[in-house]
């Protein structure tokens, strides 16, 4: 297989090329164009209906992925996220996993799988509205962040601490807490609200924007004129 990552930093779309009977599997809704020769297969993302439908409340994702393939070598398919932002590419092992923000997900090669890291970050982030996917297997897995991509590596005992709407992944091997940012008041009035401390050894990826805070700024160009028209 091969690809490349076209009009990065800001405006980036994935573009591969496959191998005859080569397959790649990608979220609904992410492809842009394709060689008619390629075939479009949908289906759940989990191997029983009960971890698809954990996935789907739990974690946000659809139920379904569609995966991709073609005879045909060199055919062409592309996709794109819908953040203005960086793709990256992580390579997954046996021996390298990585957390995953669901909605920085955008495809993987055949043998990566995606699940829902239950322990840690389901707890105490209902209210952010964010949920990590934990990836393993062996392959290549395609990610897309809001902003540009800003990676750290973390020596042994090294840590790091982010706020929760600009990390993207981090390695598997991590060790993490996810905590309140300062006291009480520093939670609720200084607007990180939630942190993850992260451990290393192990690489972090964070997006140098927030969506969160960039729907509060739109909102305050947009709000006046919402106002005015609904007198």
């Amino acid at each position: 297989m091969e690809y490349e990552i076209k009009y990065k930093p800001s405006y980036s779309m994935l573009v591969v090329k496959l191998g005859s009977n080569e397959s790649i599997t990608a979220e609904a809704g992410s492809m842009t164009y394709m060689d008619p020769s390629i075939n479009v297969e949908t289906r759940r993302r989990e191997k029983s209906i009960l971890g698809s439908i954990g996935l789907k409340l739990i974690g946000g994702q659809s139920f379904w992925v569609n995966d991709y393939k073609t005879q045909n070598a060199g055919a062409e398919i592309a996709f794109v996220s819908a953040p203005v932002g960086d793709i990256e590419t992580l390579q997954v092992s046996p021996n390298e996993g990585y957390i995953v923000q669901k909605s920085s997900y955008i495809a993987s090669t055949e043998k990566v799988d995606l699940d829902i890291k239950w322990q840690g970050f389901t707890k105490g982030l209902f209210g952010q509205g964010l949920f990590m996917i934990k990836v393993s297997g062996d392959g290549t897995l395609f990610i897309n962040t809001f902003g540009a991509i800003d990676k750290h590596t973390l020596k042994s005992g090294e840590s790091l601490i982010v706020d929760n709407f600009h990390l993207v992944a981090f390695s598997d091997k991590c060790d993490y807490k996810v905590k309140k940012f300062g006291g009480l008041k520093s939670t609720i009035l200084g607007g990180e609200g939630l942190v993850t401390e992260i451990k290393g050894p192990g690489d972090v990826y964070i997006q140098t924007k927030n969506l969160r805070e960039f729907v509060e700024w739109l909102w305050t160009l947009l709000a006046p004129r919402v106002r005015s028209r609904a007198r």
